[in-house]
């Protein structure tokens, strides 16, 4: 006996429908076309691209490309943009947990500006935002700070362009979180730490990490705010982007892609951890 389908005034959400012994279908969903469109659009803006800049990479064959990405100076370029990544990924996921707590637990005056300019660097041109630190901290700055050239400058750079990946992954799971468990926690004698320790760190965990996987990813493909404060100094403070970008003006095309392709694939890899941590997130709330 077939299952007739309930229908409610007004909901017009995608829902399904059992009939007979047949799986059930989703009614009102996308259909073929808007998938074929989103298939047709990705390939166009990302797939195609990705694999011509790969397939470039691998115009001498695999030893051409490993000795391109084997270089000495391509080497220093790479270790150097990883390491400076994990050192701004990890700040940025204590920082930026910290931020989100004071922006959703304190009130204060100014609050809703600068939880405004938490996503500043977002909409900031990075090559204006290395012109910022320049000023700022460059060889003529008001504040008689000079860090310009340097290793420093380029984590300056880096935590700058990533501050709101952290804030906007931790603040909402903050917002959620149960202040009764909390509360019943420190009416039973547990300090501040041990709360956050036990109750509210877990809970922020996935959170924190995501955050700085985004952070991590943004920072090892960074351009524009490191080309005028790093100097891009050979086997000190130049990074795999700018690295990139010094092989296209000397004309060492495959060189560029066969860097570019090792970061495609760091940033790959990180993300697809991202999904894996989402995924095992969601399994265990369930």
């Amino acid at each position: 006996m077939s299952t007739p389908a309930t229908t409610v005034a007004g909901d017009e959400s995608p829902r399904r429908v059992a009939r007979g012994g047949a799986a059930d279908r989703v009614v009102g969903g996308p259909g073929p076309l808007a998938l074929g469109l989103v298939v047709l659009w990705l390939g166009l803006i990302v797939l195609l691209p990705l694999a011509a800049v790969t397939t470039r990479s691998f115009d001498d064959g695999l030893d051409g490309f490993w000795t391109a990405v084997s270089s000495r100076q391509a080497v220093s370029a790479l270790q150097f943009t990883l390491i400076v990544s994990l050192i701004v990924a990890a700040v940025q996921a204590v920082m930026g947990t910290v931020i989100a707590w004071v922006l959703v637990r304190d009130e204060f005056p100014g609050k809703g500006f600068v939880n405004t300019i938490i996503d500043l660097p977002f909409a900031l041109p990075t090559i204006v935002a290395g012109l910022t630190l320049l000023a700022l901290y460059g060889p003529k700055s008001p504040i008689g700070v000079n860090v310009s050239f340097t290793q420093f400058s380029v984590v300056l750079a880096l935590l700058f362009v990533t501050l709101p990946f952290v804030v906007r992954s931790v603040q909402p799971v903050i917002i959620e979180l149960d202040r009764e468990m909390e509360q019943a926690a420190a009416s039973l004698g547990a300090t501040p730490v041990t709360i956050f320790r036990r109750i509210v760190l877990p809970n922020l965990g996935p959170a924190i990490l995501s955050g700085a996987a985004l952070a991590f990813a943004r920072a090892i493909g960074e351009f524009g705010s490191l080309i005028l404060i790093s100097g891009n100094v050979p086997f000190d403070t130049q990074v795999a982007s700018v690295f990139v970008f010094k092989q296209l003006e000397s004309d060492n095309l495959r060189g560029a892609a066969a860097v570019s392709v090792v970061l495609l694939a760091l940033s790959l890899i990180v993300l697809l951890g991202l999904r894996l941590l989402e995924r095992w997130s969601t399994r265990h709330e369930r």
